[in-house]
């Protein structure tokens, strides 16, 4: 491993950004990161770039960054690590107070430092989740748009419940460190969720959590598509959670997690796993029902997508999808998303 230092002080924020062999989508990043910073002080965040031995011109797009004037701390591993050592190592090297690890795929919206330094002065928090939004191709047309409050729980399983739909999604969480400091990083090392449990013990382990509902982070649609669903957010999803329950999570909240999870989250999901042939049917609905077979709402509001005829389950999951979303609050980002592929079939047209 290799590193060159940019950064001589203690920040209050690393924004951490491990990278294999994606120039394009990283230049744009540290392009925005520059305009963000640039408006807020480089003394206050550090951006650490890990580069797990990329073999495209990733050195070039750090490099340019840095002569551009954004103070890049880049590190650049001997050999590939697998993308789970290289978050990890992200965690360990970071400076800040708080932690972002954000893909390298996805962008912080115009003002968003401004707005999650602004609350980091202001409280001590164990996680902040910056709400996130797809994008297929130009982030900055596709956002939702809107305000949204700024919510501050006292009470981290009410927190946990409402940012369910986002708290594997490590570009929208920022972790405070303090809180880590008897955690393993690399204890969940062998699963696709490796940095999962940082969220989850740093929101047990504080007092306050805060949830900005404003549209911040632009993450990128169906990038790393490169699993079994079931066995990463059934199985390992889970199996995580539950041995948080010794950590603080409660009984209620896990039964809550559950309720939000199949009435909100997997009927997407199912619908994806129907219209676009990817996956195993038979072994999501295998794993489901292990965990949820005496849950009415697998039963009869997501099994349905997965055990009806196509066309049926196309219908049933659109419904169950869209009432779904209504149900979290989503109907923002739902119109933008049906607006937007619109317009790009007009385009074609």
């Amino acid at each position: 491993m290799t590193e060159i230092k940019t950064f001589s002080r203690i920040p209050l924020l690393t924004i951490a950004i491990p990278t294999w062999n994606r120039q394009e989508y990283l230049r744009q990043n540290l392009r925005q990161l520059k305009a963000e910073i640039d408006t807020v002080g480089h003394h206050l965040v550090e951006v650490l770039v890990s580069d797990n031995c990329s073999t495209d011109a990733t050195p070039d797009v750090v490099r340019e960054a840095q002569e551009d004037g954004l103070p890049v701390r880049y590190v650049r591993n001997a050999e590939n690590l697998g993308w789970a050592l290289n978050f990890a190592q992200c965690v360990d090297l970071a400076n800040g107070k708080y932690l972002l690890l954000f893909g390298d795929d996805d962008v912080l919206c115009n003002g968003t430092l401004s707005l999650l330094l602004e609350q980091l002065a202001a409280g001590d928090y164990g996680v902040i989740c910056l709400r996130p939004y797809g994008y297929d191709k130009d982030y900055r047309l596709e956002n939702p748009g809107g305000e949204g409050r700024i919510r501050r729980f006292d009470d981290a399983g009410r927190f946990l419940v409402s940012i369910s739909q986002y708290f594997t999604l490590t570009s929208a969480l920022v972790i405070n460190r303090t809180m880590l400091s008897n955690v393993d990083s690399r204890q969940f090392i062998h699963t696709n969720l490796a940095t999962f449990h940082l969220v989850l013990r740093a929101a047990l382990a504080a007092k306050s959590n805060l949830y900005i509902e404003k549209f911040l982070v632009a993450s990128k649609r169906q990038n790393s598509f490169s699993y079994e669903y079931y066995k990463v957010f059934v199985n390992e999803f889970w199996s995580i959670i539950d041995q948080h329950v010794q950590y603080g999570l409660s009984k209620e909240a896990l039964r809550s997690l559950e309720t939000w999870r199949l009435l909100t989250y997997y009927p997407f999901y199912m619908l994806d796993l129907r219209t676009s042939g990817r996956g195993d049917l038979e072994g999501t609905d295998l794993a489901l029902n292990a965990r949820f077979h005496d849950r009415l709402l697998f039963k009869y509001w997501v099994r349905p997508i997965l055990r009806l005829p196509r066309p049926l389950a196309i219908m049933w999951g659109t419904l169950a999808m869209t009432l779904g979303r209504l149900a979290r609050g989503d109907l923002r980002r739902g119109m933008s998303f049906i607006r937007d592929r619109l317009r790009r079939l007009l385009q074609r047209s």
